[in-house]
């Protein structure tokens, strides 16, 4: 198991309000209303963000808007923040979970 993977399971047990599922074949959360707060990708998370959170973490090296193929556009509102990052990762995991409760 990757140390990505490993944080994720980590993270995802803190969060008692998320339910571990998958998207793109990877692991993610899912709030309860279904939707995707946010996933392991790679070496990488991935979190669905808005407003000041989502700013923040771009604000980041490293991160970007998160791209799942080259040929693929980017995906709106979805950030990919490195492994460097692994320490923000819980903080940006219950933020993303809290909004995508919201949708």
């Amino acid at each position: 198991m990757t140390r990505t993977e490993e944080l994720f399971h980590q993270i995802a047990e803190s969060l008692p309000d998320g339910k571990k599922s998958k998207m793109f074949g990877a692991n993610c959360v899912k709030a309860a209303n279904g939707k995707a707060a946010f996933m392991a990708w790679k070496d990488n998370m991935v979190f669905k963000l808005e407003g000041d959170a989502q700013k923040e973490a771009l604000s980041l090296d490293g991160c970007e808007v998160f791209r799942p193929m080259p040929e693929r556009p980017p995906m709106g509102g979805w950030i990919r923040m490195p492994v460097d990052y692994e320490t923000k990762w819980p903080a940006f995991a219950k933020l993303a979970l809290d909004y995508v409760k919201t949708l």
